[in-house]
């Protein structure tokens, strides 16, 4: 069964934001929030029936408006026109808050709000297929990336073992080398001084 939706409204930079989400942990996750703006004072739920009005008809759909405005809600709006100015009154504030404080003279529409229900779990469905579609195609693209380093890899330590066997062919190559040269200097020892010592005989 679809939880039931609230609106809850935050402000965020330039601009105030709502969303009707079954709960405020959905709201902030939505807004990409990360830290508790609820805990902090810095967003609340809203009964505000127009604004309750906008987020139902999108649910799951983050709505803005430039900060401290009065306007409606709509997924896209244009940067605050007044950020030079230097601020609401004070009889502005209060008449804000009394705005704010008036309880919805609305009747709640219940089909409407399970239908938003409905809209906004299939929406959150949706986003999940997606996210674990996303999660499946970095998963496999992981793992081509580890097989063409496991291959690389085998590459490499295949060479490294080929050298290795030619390295101690060469070696053994060169001791050999180096023995028939001692062989080779000890015999010519022997004969040269065989020789030497008949060259001596034969000047007497």
């Amino acid at each position: 069964m679809a939880r039931k939706l609230k609106t809850y409204q935050t402000s965020l930079g330039f601009f105030d934001l709502a969303i009707a989400a079954p709960s405020m942990k959905a709201a902030l996750e939505a807004w990409g929030a990360d830290s508790n703006l609820f805990h902090q004072g810095a967003a609340k739920e809203s009964v505000d029936p127009d604004i309750v009005a906008a987020t139902m008809a999108k649910p799951g759909v983050v709505l803005r408006r430039p900060v401290g405005s009065a306007g409606s809600f709509g997924e896209h709006a244009e940067l605050p026109t007044d950020l030079g100015d230097p601020g609401p009154t004070k009889a502005t504030c209060k008449s804000k808050a009394r705005t704010a404080k008036q309880p919805s003279s609305r009747p709640i529409d219940k089909a409407a709000e399970r239908k938003a229900a409905l809209a906004f779990e299939k929406g959150q469905k949706r986003r999940e297929r997606e996210r674990a579609s996303e999660e499946a195609a970095r998963q496999k693209d992981r793992e081509r990336r580890q097989q063409a380093v496991d291959k690389a890899q085998a590459a490499l330590n295949k060479a490294e073992q080929e050298h290795a066997k030619r390295a101690a062919t060469i070696q053994t190559e060169v001791e050999a080398l180096e023995k028939r040269s001692q062989a080779e200097q000890a015999r010519w020892d022997k004969e040269k001084g065989r020789l030497e010592a008949a060259l001596r005989r034969a000047r007497g």
